[in-house]
């Protein structure tokens, strides 16, 4: 680099440098790049000569501009020193007088205009020096303010006794917009230079004096930060001293960072872990964030078990574990075969995720059918965990919601605990004894469950403890019920029912033989060859010794002759027993049960008739007497309910308004009581199916005839004898077979119902189907004549 001479005097044509966003002013020296071939052009033109230069400003930021995009007012400037760079050249410029440009041409590849020289006279008034002070004032506060700006230039600035170089000096250090350096570049009048000069610098005053309390107010916050460190830091010495949770905090916020939580999981629990460094362990509440953040990182959010969706294997599966149910079956089965068909397909438009949601499906029947085991082999079918949930009892909102964390010893509900011990979101979860819950001051159980089973809502189900949404739209939820009458109307309406009903006698064999004797076998030691119950043995065990719809009580005889043949095997190893039908009194001695219907109804007045119960289906024998003496009186008993009440006087009406039709004197009545009795009166009964079997009985009764031994009956009556359709068809007629019947006698309206029975059932007994009472009399009372 090398020094210039002195300014000579001013040439009429000038190589001009157009400059983008910045100005030179006159009496100021400033570094530029130089990378444009117009303006590497008139710096080598200039350094060829006399080192002058027109700097103009740009209109815009074009690379190439045009002439009319250059400002006609700009400085002339030396080329004080140049340096090559590797994109172009870096010049050192210093600016000397302002100029105009009177016209401007191209020259080759450079720009070139004819000077005019813009001279600026120098006026030295009262205005003028007030203002030169009042900037000098400017200066002393922005230094002040400033740590960056030299101590020098207050001595620079006080010294200086000509205002427009002053007003030059500050414009180039203060942060003005290019615009406003032109405009200043371009003012005549020099108080006006100088006003906005001081304009810019109150501005920057401003702008520094902000900075100042902001920098002041961070500074204050970093003061409070490191304090607040230095106390943690001596408050974990104590605690390494005394033993105390050391590094517990910090394995707790690496635990949730590890773990794979969704966003606003992971936000909740790293919220617990700060409060938790702020409190010492000796807190109560520091026990109560510690649990909670174990329950959060502990459930399942986002692990899940693969679905077999096989329906051939899963098919297998649940016949390997349960005999008949092929209704159930069949539905586990078409659910994984929709599964199977929709994997990997995109979801249509609105679907989203909830397309694989799974059925939310009620198992309703009698105790023992195998409910419960039946949903753990729907879990090991479509390999799935396995979760069941007792809901017998429970009267607490709080038990399925969880209870609320402002509460010592609070915890999630029944569903979150559920969730943790699958260890995954998509279990098999069993809602057991559904129909058993209670509604206590704490609220409705049923109610809180509405949530949980609509899939249009469980995907956001919130845990009052966990207070996160859980995500229960994968969870296969099954209900079990024995029966519907005590569930929530709405809480039914969205669950998809099946209907389990009892077992006859030789679906109970089979279960026995392939199911439970090798179980109950295994359970107390007995290999192959040592116990062997044949199918006789078995039949009599069922029809003797149990009377139940299910198999529950039928296992537990199996179990104690299993036991009985385990105590004589551990005495003689050599012992095995095949127990026949004779030798079944011998383990469980005399008989429990025994057919009574013939001996029941060998007298008249006696008709049998069917139930349903909560356990199945069951036999009742009516009884009916006619009490001479009497004035007419009729007499119920047996802890009969309204219904029932009102079913045998629709029927003595019956009777009484025909009984020339039925054979019997109109004034039977007049002269006599009757007398209407259902045995096993320490048990209540209700429901309006036994009035044909009461209205058989007073007419067995009147008549003096017995009713047929083999003839069961059910179906509500009216004032004119028609027989209505009941409910639990299935469960009566296995009962009855139970007891030895082989005629059933049913309302025509029930005939479709006959379709559900097995097949041996109905090849075993006749059944009768009637629309009135004339035809349920033709046949359990055939020895009457009708007139």
């Amino acid at each position: 680099m090398a020094e210039t001479p002195l300014t000579p005097a001013l040439p009429s044509d000038m190589p001009v440098v157009p400059l983008r966003g910045a100005v030179v002013l006159p009496m100021t020296v400033a570094p530029l790049g130089v990378s444009r071939a117009v303006s590497v052009e008139a710096v080598n033109r200039a350094l060829a000569g006399d080192r002058l230069v027109l700097l103009l400003l740009q209109r815009n930021e074009s690379d190439d501009p045009s002439l009319d995009d250059l400002h006609r007012t700009g400085t002339v400037a030396v080329i004080r020193q140049m340096a090559k760079a590797q994109n172009g050249m870096r010049v050192l410029v210093e600016g000397l007088v302002r100029a105009h440009a009177v016209s401007l041409r191209e020259e080759g590849r450079a720009l070139v205009a004819s000077l005019e020289p813009l001279p600026e006279p120098a006026e030295q008034t009262i205005e003028t020096e007030a203002r030169v002070r009042r900037l000098q004032e400017l200066v002393d506060r922005a230094l002040s303010l400033a740590t960056g700006l030299s101590p020098d230039l207050k001595a620079l600035v006080a010294t200086l006794d000509d205002p427009l170089r002053l007003a030059y000096l500050l414009a180039s250090l203060l942060d003005m917009p290019p615009g406003d350096k032109q405009k200043l570049l371009e003012e005549n009048s020099l108080t006006v230079k100088l006003d906005g000069v001081a304009t810019a610098l109150t501005r920057e005053i401003e702008v520094l004096e902000l900075k100042g309390q902001i920098q002041s107010k961070a500074e204050k916050e970093m003061t409070d930060a490191q304090r607040e460190y230095m106390l943690r830091q001596q408050l974990k010495a104590i605690q390494s001293e005394l033993g105390e949770g050391e590094g517990e905090a910090q394995e707790l916020r690496k635990r949730v960072s590890d773990a794979t939580l969704p966003e606003a999981v992971q936000a909740a629990a790293m919220r617990e872990v700060d409060r938790l460094e702020r409190m010492t362990p000796a807190s109560p509440e520091y026990q109560m964030i510690r649990t909670y953040l174990d329950w959060v990182l502990d459930m399942p959010w986002n692990r899940t078990t693969e679905d077999r969706l096989d329906p051939v294997e899963a098919r297998r599966v649940l016949d390997e574990d349960h005999y008949d149910l092929d209704k159930v079956k069949e539905r586990i089965v078409e659910y994984l075969a929709v599964q199977k068909l929709r994997q990997g397909q995109e979801p249509a438009a609105g679907e989203g995720a909830a397309r694989m949601k799974g059925p939310i499906l009620c198992f309703v029947g009698p105790p023992g059918v195998g409910k419960t085991s039946l949903g753990q082999s729907i879990a090991r079918a479509m390999n799935r965990k396995f979760v069941r949930i007792s809901l017998g009892g429970i009267r607490d909102e709080a038990e399925i919601r969880g209870h609320r964390r402002t509460y010592i010893g609070s915890m999630p509900g029944r569903l979150a605990q559920g969730l943790r011990t699958a260890g995954s979101s998509n279990p098999v979860l069993m809602l057991d004894e559904i129909d058993k819950i209670s509604v206590g001051i704490q609220g409705d159980p049923a109610a809180a469950l509405l949530e949980v089973l609509d899939p249009a809502q469980n995907h956001g189900f919130r845990d009052h403890y966990l207070e996160i949404p859980l995500d229960l739209s994968r969870v296969l939820f099954i209900a079990t019920a024995n029966q519907l009458g005590t569930i929530h109307p709405a809480l039914l309406d969205r669950m998809e029912l099946i209907s389990l009903s009892g077992y006859t006698e030789e679906e109970k064999v089979h279960i026995a033989k392939i199911y439970l004797v090798p179980r109950q076998r295994d359970e107390h030691g007995l290999r192959m060859g040592q116990l062997e119950i044949t199918d006789a043995g078995l039949r009599r065990v069922i029809s003797e010794y149990t009377r139940e719809a299910g198999v529950r009580t039928l296992e537990r005889q199996i179990g104690t002759i299993s036991r009985k043949v385990a105590a004589r095997v551990a005495s003689d190893p050599s012992h095995s027993a095949i127990v026949d039908a004779g030798d079944v009194d011998t383990y469980l001695g005399a008989a429990r049960f025994r057919g009574e219907s013939a001996f029941r109804t060998s007298r008249p007045g006696v008709a049998t008739g069917v139930a349903w119960t909560e356990v199945g289906g069951d036999v009742l024998f009516i009884e009916a007497a006619l009490m001479p003496g009497g004035g007419g009186n009729v007499t119920l008993t047996g802890q009969l309910g309204n219904v029932m009440q009102e079913s045998a006087r629709a029927a003595l009406s019956h009777i009484r308004q025909h009984a020339g039709l039925l054979g019997i004197p109109p004034e039977f009545l007049t002269k006599q009581d009757l007398h209407i009795h259902v045995p096993a009166g320490a048990i209540p009964k209700d429901g309006p199916s036994a009035g044909v079997t009461m209205a058989t009985a007073i007419v067995s009764a009147a008549r003096g005839v017995p009713v047929e031994a083999d003839v069961a009956m059910t179906g509500e009556i009216t004032l004119s004898g028609l027989v209505l359709p009941v409910g639990g068809i299935r469960e009566k007629a296995l009962a009855a077979r139970r007891q030895g019947i082989r005629t059933f006698v049913l309302p025509e309206m029930n005939r479709s119902d006959l379709a559900e029975l097995p097949e041996e059932v109905r090849a075993d007994m006749t059944f009768v189907p009637v629309s009135t009472l004339e035809e349920v009399l033709r046949v359990a009372l055939p020895a009457i004549t009708h007139a």
